[in-house]
């Protein structure tokens, strides 16, 4: 049965049409700008400065958010070490999960785990891949992934970045994460064997473009939340996804990513 005919709801969409266009805009331009950008700095001062502009660009797509009425909220439920290598794991609900990791871990120098397909044809995002070290993995070639994982692995052993990775393979759309996979936590405890696993909780991205990037929904809430740190001694790689998969659903279930700034 169709629902009734709302004057709100009629406007509300309106209005998603119009800030999308708006954003998506400016959106595309902010990634065009800081591909020269990135490709100026890392001929000036190699990695190092590329990675800055990196930084400014997520500010920049974040901050940005403001022109949809949408803001973004990033926590740290706890205080993380120094002292260790990092590996943040996140449920993934949206290409906008991304941005703002690179901006508020940029004092962890992330990297992050990708498909290869993102490794050119999109301005600023795969340059930033491709410079930063990512691991770019081809779902289709696991010698190929195995060597990916395993070369960013090395440079996490030496605490010289920390790293990202979405274990859910793909985008869950509602708020539950799906099953995370454990393989590639794996390969790189395997060369990092003292680092720890931090989830993030990510919720509200995925309600901020259900349809695809366009329209966009506005005025939307979005959320993440760093955990505590899990130590992965004496357990499997499953097991410590698991773990992470678990502590990130029970905060989304809490509404806790929602709360604090």
């Amino acid at each position: 049965m169709p629902r009734p005919f709302s004057p709100f709801r009629f406007a509300k969409r309106g209005l998603d049409y119009i800030l999308s266009a708006l954003y998506l805009v400016y959106f595309g331009l902010v990634l065009l700008v800081f591909h020269a950008i990135q490709v100026l700095t890392f001929w000036l001062g190699g990695r190092a400065w590329q990675q800055h502009a990196a930084s400014a660009m997520n500010a920049g797509l974040v901050y940005g958010q403001w022109l949809t009425g949408t803001t973004s909220r990033f926590r740290f439920a706890t205080t993380l070490p120094s002292d260790r290598p990092l590996i943040f794991v996140a449920n993934h609900q949206s290409l906008f999960d991304i941005p703002p990791m690179g901006w508020w871990l940029r004092a962890y120098k992330p990297v992050f785990v990708a498909k290869k397909e993102l490794e050119y044809g999109t301005p600023s995002v795969s340059y930033n891949l491709r410079k930063s070290g990512a691991a770019l993995i081809d779902r289709q070639d696991a010698r190929q992934s195995l060597g990916e994982l395993g070369r960013l692995g090395g440079r996490l052993k030496t605490l010289d970045c920390s790293v990202i990775i979405f274990p859910e393979g793909t985008r869950s759309r509602d708020s539950m994460p799906r099953p995370f996979a454990g393989a590639g936590l794996a390969i790189l405890l395997k060369k990092a064997p003292n680092s720890l696993i931090v989830p993030v909780a990510i919720d509200g991205t995925g309600r901020f473009n259900p349809e695809g990037l366009f329209p966009l929904r506005s005025f939307s809430r979005l959320s993440w939340t760093v955990l505590a740190p899990i130590d992965p001694a004496g357990l499997n790689a499953e097991q410590v996804a698991e773990q992470a998969r678990q502590a990130i659903a029970a905060t989304l279930e809490r509404g806790g990513s929602q709360s604090g700034s």
